[in-house]
């Protein structure tokens, strides 16, 4: 019998959610390559709208900690929220997912703090058996020891860990897409060396 596909790291833009952990202006200061994280979210925003996948955003205290960076634009997202809790995993997500993507099957994650909001998300949806997909050069931390732990956990856990350019590909799948040249653009300059697994 042949192995499911999406079991082994294939996506499906109809089985997918994207979802954006806690990118909030007041943490920028703090997070080690702030700057990338926020460029591979907005590349994650365009081609959501591009494979017309839902893009659901966390705020993680909006009201201590203030909004989402203005740096993105999160205008079109399927939903934005508060949270307490560290898990993005909220009843408030689950009940938009289940109404949204009632096949849902994978999730691509990405966002901060890799070791605490992102490794809890991770615990919930694949204690839910989705598939998680890692943005290794879209999370980040205080700590780049904490950050480079938490992407071998993921690993060891059973997430897919790759870059952004790996997933727009894995969801397109094919050159003769209709949606080829417009994630091509998204895909122009490569992750850099400096932001790798242990950076």
């Amino acid at each position: 019998m042949a192995r499911n596909i999406l079991k082994l790291g294939a996506l499906e833009a109809q089985k997918t959610a994207f979802l954006l952990c806690d990118i909030q202006e007041t943490f920028r200061p703090h997070i080690k390559h702030f700057g990338e994280v926020v460029k591979v979210a907005n590349k994650m925003v365009a081609a959501a709208k591009v494979f017309n996948i839902p893009l659901y955003v966390s705020e993680q205290y909006p009201k201590g900690l203030g909004p989402t960076t203005k740096d993105i634009n999160i205008s079109e997202a399927a939903l934005v929220y508060e949270k307490t809790k560290f898990s993005m995993y909220t009843p408030e997500l689950q009940e938009k997912l289940k109404k949204d993507i009632p096949n849902l099957n994978s999730v691509v994650l990405f966002g901060i703090e890799a070791h605490v909001c992102i490794e809890q998300t991770v615990i919930d949806l694949l204690s839910e058996d989705i598939n998680v997909h890692i943005l290794a050069d879209g999370v980040s931390s205080r700590s780049l020891m904490d950050r480079g732990l938490a992407l071998q956990r993921f690993q060891s856990i059973g997430c897919f860990v790759g870059t952004s350019e790996n997933v727009l590909f894995k969801l397109l799948r094919d050159k003769n897409s209709p949606a080829f040249k417009q994630i091509s653009k998204l895909s122009l300059k490569p992750t850099p060396d400096e932001f790798g697994m242990s950076s």
